[in-house]
């Protein structure tokens, strides 16, 4: 299965802004966070883009594009009425093929040499379905991603068969549903914000998408009707990924960033002088704040 198109979401109200973001990447340079994204979709072997956008802000995610702009297309969400909705936009675009999808408030560093799309768009060609990125998450970011449970494939490290997927559980419902074996106590399937879905998705958006009962269905609306209908699997990335809509996300992805690039040695030092400074004003009584 050959992946060549990828679809980022970009258009909810909450998270349009930041992919516009300015961070410093591992090599010291700057870029947008969406020039980030760009360059985790290209080194997988992607070749044509769409970002799913806001009316009026193509102007401002081509800039943040930079010298990858002639990589991507845009379509527009003219409402913002879900994401099950902002993914079905791009339907002309994927036409019959296999995509890759991300958010856009996601970063990824992966633990390899391998980057995190290219290793999940290789479990994806191996067992030719829909597959979704997960890592393992504590039960206290449950409320900021979808969850899945599953059980192992023999023989296949970090590849699970998906059972059940449910949006931003709380931890009652996650430890009666979905607990999956082999993970630590409070630990669950937590959607990395990186899927590969074969054509059969389009399917499951539109009848969720027009499910009168769901308020604003989102894609794992979507990928709980699949996994019944079809083949659908989960991969644990050898990697993590970073949510920067969360409070303080923009500032944790941009250190966990730095702390794997050239400049480590140099960041460590200023955070050590920071702890100290902060450990002498708490010492003192901050009589000097």
């Amino acid at each position: 299965m050959q992946v060549r198109k990828a679809v980022i979401t970009a258009a909810a109200p909450n998270q349009n802004r930041i992919p516009t973001q300015q961070l410093v990447d591992r090599q010291g340079k700057d870029k947008s966070a969406l020039q980030l994204i760009l360059e985790e979709v290209l080194s997988c072997g992607v070749e044509e883009i769409c970002i799913v956008v806001r009316p009026g802000d193509q102007g401002s995610f081509e800039q943040a594009s930079g010298d990858l702009v002639g990589s991507v297309r845009f379509v527009e969400q003219p409402e913002p009425i879900g994401y099950a909705d902002a993914i079905l936009r791009a339907k002309p675009f994927v036409a019959d093929e296999p995509f890759l999808h991300l958010v856009g408030d996601h970063l990824y560093l992966s633990a390899s040499e391998i980057s995190c799309a290219r290793q999940l768009v290789n479990v994806a060609s191996e067992f030719t379905c829909s597959v979704s990125a997960v890592q393992s998450t504590r039960e206290n970011k449950l409320p900021y991603f979808g969850i899945v449970s599953g059980t192992r494939v023999p023989r296949q490290e970090g590849v699970f068969e998906v059972q059940r997927v449910v949006e931003k559980p709380t931890p009652t419902r996650a430890e009666q549903e979905l607990v999956t074996p082999g993970l630590r106590s409070g630990h669950y399937l937590g959607f990395f914000g990186m899927h590969v879905l074969t054509n059969d998705i389009i399917a499951a958006l539109e009848q969720v998408v027009a499910d009168e009962s769901l308020t604003k269905p989102t894609l794992s609306d979507a990928l709980d009707v699949l996994r019944a209908r079809h083949k659908y699997m989960a991969f644990e990335v050898r990697g993590t990924r970073y949510n920067l809509g969360i409070p303080y996300g923009l500032l944790i992805s941009q250190l966990a960033i730095a702390l794997s690039g050239h400049d480590r040695d140099h960041i460590l030092t200023e955070l050590v002088d920071l702890l100290a400074q902060r450990n002498a004003l708490v010492g003192d009584g901050g009589r000097d704040a």
